[in-house]
C-alpha cells in the first residue's frame, strides 16, 4: 500500500478487483438460490395443506355417510320380517352379526324401543350392550366371544332410559335420520357421534329409535394415519372451539374428579402447536362462523413461521358443522433448504478464500520482481550499486530486471534481514509455547479439582442411602436395597422410611445422570423424608406438594430435568402404590408374578407446576411370604455387547426362581444375573434394585392406627 493519499500499491491493485468480482457474482447466486427455494417451499406447502384438507374432507364424507346407511337396512330387515325388534336376545345376536360383516370401522350398533329399553353390540371392543324393564333397566355390558356369546359382566349401570338421553330425543325431534350432540357413552368410558333413525310402524306409530355410535377416536386414528412434514398437525374441532379429532391425541376429552368426561376446548390442549393455532384463529377472526370457504394463512409461533389451512365441513344431511384444519411448521420444508443454503454458504466462503489466495499469488507472481526493480532503483539511488536482479519469465518484466543485475549485493542484504526476522519470530513462537505448557498444568489442576467435588456428591449421595440396621429393624419385613450410578454421581434415587409403624419406600429415577441429576436426587430424598416424617398419608398431597416443590427449584436451577417416582406405603399386610415409574412387580409366596402398570397413578415430576388430576393410587394385599421388588430402568434396558436388553420378563424370572429365598439373596442373585448378561459392556445407566419380603403380620393395636391410613 501506498503512503500517498489516493493511490494504491500494486498486489491491492491487482487483487482487489478480482476477489470483489469473484465475491458479487458467488453472492448473486447464492441470493437467487435462497429466493427460488422460499419460492418452492411455499408452492409444495400450499399444496401439501389443499391436498391433506381435502383427503380429509373426502374421507369425512364417505365415513358419515355408512351410519345412516346402515340403519336403513336394519329398518328393511325389520319390514321383510326378518328381524323382531321385540326379541332382544334376536336383536343381541343380530346387532354383533352386523357388526362383523361391516368392517366400517363403526361403533356401537344398536336399538332403543319406545320403552326405553336398550340393545347393541360392539365388534371394535367386542361387547354386547342390554337394558330392559325385567333386569330393572339396568344397562349391562357383556364381554362376548366371536360368536356374540356373552363370557362374562364388564360393566353396569343403574336407572338406564334411552328415552332421557339426548340422541333418543334428537331422533324423536327430527322424525328421520339425523345427527346427535356429541355425548359421553352411556357408561362413560368414551366420547360418541350418534347416527340416529326413527323407526315407525306402519300406522306411523314410533317404535323405537336405531343408534350407530361412531367413536371420536377413530376420526383420530385416520388422522394420525397422515404424514404432514416432520411435525404439521391435523385437527377438526366445532365452531365454538371444541375438539373433534385430531392427530396427536387420541381422547378428545378429560374425565374430571367426579368421573364426568369433558370436552377438550383447542385453545387448551396440551399440544402447543394445536394450541397456538386455535388461539391465531379466534384473535384474527374473533367468529369462527365467518369462514366459509377454505382459507389459506401464515402466522408465527415463537418466531417460526407456520402454513395454515381452515377448510369447512358439512355433512350430506347438512347438519355437522366442523372445521378441517391442517398446520405445518415452515421448518419441515425448509431443514434440506437450510442444509443446502449453509453448503451455498461454505462453498462462497471457500471460494472466496481460494480467489484471494489466488489472487495474492498471482499479485506476487508480478509484483515481486517489479518491487525488486524498485529496491534496486531505490539502492542506486542512494549510492549501493552492487545490485542484481533476476530475469522474469514475465517478457516487460525481464528486459528491465536486466538493467539491474548490479544490485545482487543488496539484495542478498535483505535476505539476510529477512532471516534475523525469522529468528526473532521463532523466538515469539518458543515464548508462547511455554504459556501453552502452563495452560495445561493449570487445566490438570483444575480437573483434579473437579474430580475431587464430584466424588464429594457421590459421597453425599451414598450416605443417605438406607444403612442396614435401619432396614433390619423395621418388623415384620425384611428389605434389601441397591445402587450403582453410572457415572460419579447417579440420577436415582430410592428410600426406606419407617415410622410409627408405617413403612414408606420411594423409588425414582431422574432424566440423565451425573450432578445435576445427582442433585435433584437429593432434593427428592429431602422432600419425602419431610412428608414422610409430618405423617402425610393422602397420596395426591403427598405427591402434589413433592411436585410443586422441585419444579419451582427445577425452574430456578433453569434445568430441564424431571423425574419418574413411585411411592408405596405399606402397614399390616397392605401396600399402597401411586406415582408414575417402571411396572411395580409383586411378588406371591410361590413366586407367581403380578406386574402393576404405574402410568396411570401419577405423573413425572418436575416437569409440571400442577399434576393433581393424574395422581391416583392402587392397594394391595400381601400375605406372609408376599413380596415387591422395585427398580429402575437401567434393569431393563441393560444391554449386552450385541445390543439386546434385559427386559423385565427375565428380571421376573429370576424373581420367580429364587423367591423362597431371604431378600438380601434374591437381590444378590438378581444382581449377578444382570451383570452375567452384560457381560464386558459399559453400564450407560444406574441401576437400582429394592426388594421387600413380608415376614410377619404386624401387632393389632398398629393394624388399627393404619387402617385408616392406608385406605385413604
Amino acid at each position: 500500500m501506498s503512503n500517498n493519499p489516493g493511490k494504491f500499491g500494486l498486489r491491492a491493485t491487482l487483487v482487489v478487483p478480482f476477489v470483489l468480482q469473484i465475491f458479487v457474482a458467488v453472492g448473486l447466486v447464492g441470493y437467487l438460490s435462497f429466493r427460488n427455494g422460499q419460492k418452492a417451499v411455499n408452492n409444495v406447502a400450499s399444496q401439501l395443506r389443499r391436498e391433506v384438507a381435502a383427503r380429509v374432507q373426502f374421507h369425512l364424507t364417505s365415513y358419515l355417510a355408512k351410519p345412516h346407511l346402515i340403519e336403513q337396512i336394519h329398518i328393511n330387515t325389520i319390514r321383510q320380517k326378518l328381524l323382531d325388534p321385540s326379541n332382544f336376545q334376536q336383536m343381541e345376536g343380530y346387532f354383533w352379526q352386523q357388526s362383523q360383516s361391516l368392517n366400517a370401522n363403526i361403533g356401537t350398533i344398536a336399538f332403543a324401543n319406545s320403552k326405553g329399553e336398550f340393545v347393541g353390540a360392539n365388534k371394535p371392543e367386542g361387547y354386547t350392550v342390554i337394558a330392559q324393564e325385567e333386569t330393572g333397566n339396568v344397562i349391562r355390558r357383556y364381554a362376548v366371544d366371536n360368536q356374540g356369546n356373552r363370557i362374562k359382566l364388564i360393566k353396569e349401570k343403574p336407572n338406564y332410559d334411552a328415552r332421557t338421553r339426548d340422541w333418543y330425543k334428537a331422533a324423536v325431534q327430527a322424525g328421520g335420520p339425523t345427527w346427535s350432540a356429541i355425548d359421553t357413552s352411556a357408561l362413560g368410558d368414551r366420547l360418541d357421534l350418534s347416527a340416529v333413525y326413527p323407526f315407525y310402524d306402519s300406522t306411523g306409530a314410533l317404535q323405537g329409535v336405531f343408534l350407530t355410535d361412531i367413536s371420536l377416536g377413530q376420526i383420530s386414528e385416520f388422522l394420525h394415519s397422515f404424514t404432514v412434514g416432520k411435525s404439521g398437525k391435523i385437527f377438526i374441532m366445532e365452531r365454538s372451539g371444541l375438539l373433534v379429532a385430531s392427530s396427536t391425541i387420541g381422547k378428545p376429552f378429560t374425565v374430571a374428579a367426579s368421573g364426568k368426561s369433558e370436552r377438550i376446548h383447542a385453545e387448551r390442549i396440551s399440544d402447543n402447536l394445536i394450541q397456538k393455532t386455535t388461539q391465531y384463529l379466534f384473535q384474527q377472526l374473533g367468529n369462527l362462523n365467518k369462514i366459509d370457504t377454505p382459507q389459506q394463512m401464515e402466522f408465527l409461533i415463537d418466531g417460526q413461521k407456520q402454513f395454515l389451512q381452515v377448510a369447512p365441513f358439512r355433512d350430506e344431511l347438512d347438519i355437522l358443522d366442523w372445521l378441517v384444519i391442517v398446520v405445518v411448521p415452515e421448518s419441515d420444508f425448509t431443514a434440506e433448504i437450510d442444509a443446502n443454503n449453509q453448503t451455498t454458504f461454505l462453498l462462497c466462503i471457500i471460494t472466496l478464500i481460494v480467489a484471494i489466495i489466488v489472487g495474492i499469488f498471482t499479485a506476487a507472481w508480478i509484483a515481486k520482481p517489479l518491487l525488486k526493480l524498485s529496491q534496486a532503483s531505490t539502492e542506486i539511488a542512494a549510492g549501493n550499486l552492487d545490485q542484481h536482479v533476476p530475469s522474469s519469465s514475465i517478457i516487460e518484466i525481464g528486459q528491465l530486471a536486466n538493467s539491474f543485475n548490479s544490485m545482487a549485493g543488496q539484495l542478498q542484504e535483505a535476505f539476510e534481514t529477512l532471516e534475523d526476522k525469522v529468528k526473532e519470530r521463532t523466538a515469539d513462537l518458543a515464548t508462547a509455547n511455554e504459556s501453552i505448557i502452563a495452560l495445561n498444568e493449570r487445566l490438570k489442576g483444575e480437573n483434579l479439582r473437579m474430580g475431587a467435588e464430584l466424588d464429594v456428591a457421590r459421597q453425599i449421595q451414598m450416605m443417605i442411602l438406607p444403612k442396614p440396621e435401619e432396614l433390619e429393624n423395621i418388623e415384620g419385613l425384611d428389605i434389601a436395597g441397591y445402587m450403582e450410578p453410572a457415572d460419579e454421581v447417579g440420577g436415582d434415587y430410592y428410600d426406606v422410611l419407617y415410622t410409627e409403624g408405617l413403612v414408606t419406600l420411594g423409588i425414582g429415577d431422574v432424566t440423565g445422570h451425573g450432578l445435576e441429576s445427582g442433585i435433584l436426587m437429593l432434593m427428592t430424598q429431602t422432600a419425602v423424608r419431610t412428608l414422610q416424617e409430618i405423617g402425610e398419608s393422602d397420596p395426591v398431597i403427598f405427591l402434589d406438594t413433592l411436585n410443586r416443590t422441585l419444579y419451582k427449584n427445577v425452574q430456578r436451577m433453569n434445568s430441564e430435568k424431571s423425574l419418574t417416582l413411585a411411592i408405596v406405603n405399606y402397614a399390616k399386610g397392605k401396600i399402597s402404590i401411586s406415582g408414575q415409574h417402571e411396572e411395580t412387580i409383586i411378588v406371591r409366596k410361590g413366586g407367581q408374578i403380578e406386574r402393576i402398570d404405574t402410568m396411570d397413578l401419577g405423573f413425572p415430576i418436575g416437569l409440571d407446576g400442577d399434576i393433581t388430576e393424574f395422581i391416583s393410587h392402587a392397594i394391595f394385599d400381601l400375605a406372609i411370604g408376599d413380596g415387591i421388588v422395585l427398580y429402575t430402568d437401567g434393569i431393563p434396558e441393560a444391554k449386552d455387547i450385541n445390543k439386546v436388553q434385559y427386559q423385565v420378563e427375565r428380571l421376573c424370572e429370576v424373581m420367580s426362581e429364587n423367591w423362597h429365598k431371604s431378600a438380601s439373596e434374591i437381590k444378590d442373585d438378581i444382581i449377578t444375573d444382570l451383570r452375567r448378561h452384560i457381560g464386558t459392556q459399559k453400564i450407560f445407566d444406574d441401576i437400582t434394585l429394592l426388594v421387600l419380603k413380608r415376614q410377619e403380620e404386624a401387632t393389632e393395636s398398629v393394624q388399627q392406627e393404619l387402617a385408616t391410613t392406608l385406605t385413604v
